[in-house]
């Protein structure tokens, strides 16, 4: 029986009663723990009683602590870890009595996640100690305690690296101990969650581990339960920035039927499968996870947008899953694609950019006006996957054969979508201003121009020169073309009413056509304000 979801506001923490899987084996009880920048799951323990308890433990939640640096010693701290061991940057050594031992704040095996309110979880080590190097005279650090590090930190850590001098080197060894038993704190939904869930021996009550006194016991996630015997520590705890929610089994077009997964920025990040019988309940979580998502991930874009000039900024982020068909199979499986619309270009990451510099290393990038996106109605559906959409593109590493497949999580996000796309091509079209093809008109070479103000004008020769015939955008009437080359226009008479027909030829028709429908687009959107207001309502 699932226990209705509690929240308190002043935190802005909600937690229940869940079931957790890793989608092949029977799913077990746990708790759910949604704060604004995370979701954990958290299974209960038995503690006895006896067990002594060190009460400046940290709780597993991620904390703010402000520490000023000090001209002997700086922050007064060491660290391990990093991005290339696939490990978050751990606090290794606390130096006594010096500027991070005299927070009482801070513990070996705290990992740190900001510094300054600027993500290094994705960081290698090298970075992350010139970042805490650079950070100024007042450093606030956001960190969350890893009781499965703790010991083993402890262990080496003359070892460390002294993020006020120089770095030293990792030891191997430590890497392999710290990775094997952090489990509890990272995993995918693989054999490695099983592990993650019984635990290991540095977390068992009465184990050695889990009787140290006076360096940094293990912490305890959550509230205790009564009488001391009972007590809720995390399995796995998911950042929600730049991550997402989804119902679909990965890489499917199936659906899980009263369950979801939350998976991270990283591909190693994922809560298990999170079974939820209500379906209110269900539906609150969702929810939920979602707007958290959400806010954080618009506070992100925030973020970048400081850095960019106004005509690249970024109008939307977020994920999507596309349509992939094997050769050897006739149905096709699904990978996740980090979207961005910036500026007048279309941007695929496999990976959430975290930085400015991350961002101007997209690897597929397109113009948003040489590409066409169209919703898929309920009847051109290809499987069982809802919410499609087909993005083509004229130009760039997206203009494979045929229109690329791709599905939003919700309806709701679809239409998010659409409407920042729409409002991607009106920036794009009013920042380009003109845009002129070479095409063949009457067997002698000329320029079509689409021009944002004039509409469209056909001129011989060089630039300057008079218009044979122009057009506003609204005279036309319709189109059509054989798929190759050659392109009719039919323009209507403002005077005469008479419909006039031009016949052009140009090479790269299917970028004339894109570029053509761009411009209609924003002319319409601009034209009738409510057009765009419609659909960015939604």
């Amino acid at each position: 029986m699932m226990t209705p979801i509690e929240e308190k506001k002043d935190e802005k923490i909600r937690t229940g009663m869940v079931q957790v899987s890793d989608g092949k084996s029977r799913p077990r009880p746990a708790r759910l723990v949604l704060t604004m920048e995370s979701v954990t799951v958290q299974r209960e323990v038995i503690v006895p009683p006896q067990l002594p308890r060190d009460k400046t433990v940290p709780h597993a939640r991620e904390r703010m602590v402000q520490i000023t640096r000090q001209k002997v010693g700086g922050l007064g701290l060491s660290i391990k870890g990093g991005a290339e061991h696939k490990l978050p940057i751990l606090i290794s050594k606390i130096y006594k009595d010096q500027a991070a031992d005299q927070t009482g704040q801070l513990f070996v095996g705290d990992a740190v996640i900001k510094v300054n309110g600027e993500y290094i979880t994705a960081c290698k080590h090298d970075d992350a100690v010139n970042i805490l190097r650079n950070a100024g005279d007042i450093v606030v650090l956001t960190v969350k305690h890893y009781r499965a590090a703790t010991p083993f930190l402890q262990k080496q850590a003359d070892g460390a690296s002294d993020t006020d001098s120089s770095t030293g080197d990792e030891h191997p060894s430590l890497h392999n101990k710290v990775d094997a038993n952090c489990n509890n704190e990272r995993t995918e939904t693989n054999g490695g969650w099983q592990s993650a869930w019984d635990g290991d021996e540095s977390s068992r009550p009465g184990s050695a581990a889990g009787s140290m006194r006076g360096s940094r016991p293990p912490s305890v996630a959550s509230d205790r339960l009564p009488d001391g015997s009972k007590e809720w520590v995390d399995v796995v705890s998911v950042p929600l920035m730049m991550g997402y929610v989804t119902r679909y089994v990965f890489g499917t077009d199936k659906l899980r039927p009263g369950a979801f997964e939350v998976r991270g920025a990283r591909p190693s990040q994922s809560t298990g499968v999170i079974h939820v019988d209500d379906p209110a309940a269900l539906s609150h979580w969702l929810k939920g996870v979602s707007d958290n998502i959400t806010g954080l991930t618009n506070l992100q874009m925030k973020l970048f947008n400081r850095h960019l000039p106004g005509g690249e900024r970024i109008e939307y982020m977020g994920w999507v899953h596309e349509g992939v068909v094997a050769a050897a199979q006739s149905w096709q499986s699904y990978r996740p694609r980090f979207l961005v619309l910036k500026g007048t270009d279309v941007m695929l990451f496999d990976v959430p950019p975290m930085n400015v510099t991350e961002l101007a290393k997209c690897p597929e990038t397109l113009k948003v006006y040489q590409t066409m996106f169209r919703t898929v109605k309920e009847s051109e559906m290809v499987d069982w996957r809802q919410h499609c959409f087909l993005v083509q593109s004229s130009a760039g590493s997206l203009s494979a054969p045929g229109p690329r497949y791709f599905s939003a999580e919700t309806r709701h996000e679809l239409l998010r979508l659409e409407a920042a796309w729409t409002a991607n091509i009106v920036n794009s079209v009013v920042r380009l201003e003109k845009k002129t093809f070479t095409v063949v008109h009457g067997g002698r070479p000329a320029g079509l121009t689409l021009d944002w103000a004039g509409g469209f004008s056909l001129s011989e020769g060089g630039p300057g020169a008079a218009p044979l015939w122009a057009y506003r955008f609204s005279q036309l009437r319709g189109s059509s073309d054989d798929g190759k080359s050659k392109l009719k226009l039919h323009f209507q008479d403002t005077e005469t009413k008479v419909i006039e027909t031009k016949e052009l030829e140009c090479q790269i028709l299917q970028s004339l056509l894109f570029c053509m429908h761009a411009f209609l687009t924003a002319k319409v959107a601009s034209v009738d304000p409510a057009f765009l207001a419609s659909i960015q309502h939604h």
